[in-house]
């Protein structure tokens, strides 16, 4: 007989030493150019710590369809010390891995976790289209705004917010892809903000009100879609998705493993739990969180911990000694078995994207 467990009030509390500890680890990186060694960090720390956590979680949708290497975060990985309820799990030790080893602001490290299949998993998929608003604006976003002109959704927006539409701000992934859509949002007169990275974040801060962001619009990785939509649900604001590939290889997977590429969902049918708990620390300085700043033997987070039951959302600040911390790491980064490690294995079906 299966022994249940039921899930703890505190759940995204352990979720935010997770990524505090993975954020404290990969800001180090910050500037120095290094991605590999950048990413394997954070990779690492997100591993160690999730694996201490009492749960029996397993991963719906990793990063290796879009970056194009393997790693022990990969989709259908078991992750946690199997002692508590079973979850699902979606996580992104770095959101803006570029970002950090460029030293760009806006880099976060990120975990959501359900019930076990609550989830819907878009693997093999690597991109989704997405459109985030805030709860404001959530009950006017009907599924056929996805395939609206970008001036309609605006002028819907603007008129429920109260503003006009030059009032808007637009998240946008700065990505030649979007170069048509940026276009249509110029010319309906609203602002855009254009990032290299980071639209976790940017789905955040669309579903927050008054943060500055009113909507994101655009095409984005698939992962980060399923964890922008617990956050989304936990702020009561409203997402819309539809599968995007960006390449024929990506979609000859996407129709082979039996995906639908006209289905459109929000994050309810994403996400079919209330039970979900988001939490994010930022590495570098950002519009939704401050990076890791390190002084005298401690370091200081910023994180954002989200409870979707109460609707809870927490802002936390916290000091971590660091004795000690970076010595595993710093053994595993720089030994020759690095270069040789599992993390830089290509994937059956790798998808590079094009920047």
């Amino acid at each position: 007989m299966m022994t249940t467990h039921p899930l703890r009030r505190n759940l995204g509390l352990d979720l935010v030493r997770v990524t505090e500890a993975t954020a404290i680890q990969a800001g180090r990186w910050m500037g120095l150019g290094k991605r590999t060694e950048a990413d394997q960090t954070a990779i690492r720390a997100m591993l160690n710590g999730i694996n201490d956590l009492d749960m029996n979680g397993r991963i719906v949708i990793g990063e290796e369809s879009k970056v194009g290497t393997h790693s022990p975060l990969d989709s259908g990985k078991i992750v946690g010390n199997g002692a508590g309820p079973e979850m699902d799990v979606v996580l992104d030790p770095i959101d803006g891995t570029n970002l950090l080893v460029h030293g760009r602001s806006g880099a976060i490290s990120a975990i959501a976790v359900a019930p076990r299949d609550s989830m819907w998993s878009p693997y093999p998929a690597a991109y989704m289209e997405k459109l985030v608003v805030d709860r404001e604006v959530a009950h006017a976003l009907v599924k056929e705004a996805l395939d609206a002109p970008a001036a309609w959704t605006l002028a819907m927006i603007a008129r429920i917010k109260k503003k006009t539409i030059r009032d808007l701000v637009v998240f946008v992934l700065d990505r030649p892809r979007h170069q048509d859509l940026i276009e249509e949002i110029r010319m309906a007169g609203a602002r855009v903000a254009l990032r290299r990275d980071g639209d976790i974040a940017g789905a955040i801060l669309a579903a927050i009100p008054n943060s500055g962001i009113d909507v994101l619009m655009g095409v984005g990785g698939s992962a980060e879609a399923i964890m922008a939509a617990c956050a989304v649900k936990a702020l009561r604001g409203a997402m819309l998705t539809r599968l995007a590939p960006q390449s024929p290889e990506e979609h000859r997977r996407v129709i082979d493993a039996g995906l639908d590429l006209s289905m459109i969902m929000n994050q309810n049918e994403l996400v079919r739990s209330d039970q979900v708990f988001f939490a994010a620390t930022g590495v570098t300085d950002g519009m939704l969180l401050d990076g890791v700043t390190y002084a005298g033997g401690f370091a200081v987070t910023h994180s954002i911990v989200l409870r979707a039951k109460t609707g809870t959302k927490r802002m936390i600040r916290a000091e971590r000694l660091l004795e000690d911390m970076f010595d595993h790491e710093d053994a595993y980064t720089h030994s020759p078995a690095a270069s040789q490690s599992p993390f830089d294995k290509e994937p059956t079906h790798a998808h590079h994207p094009t920047e």
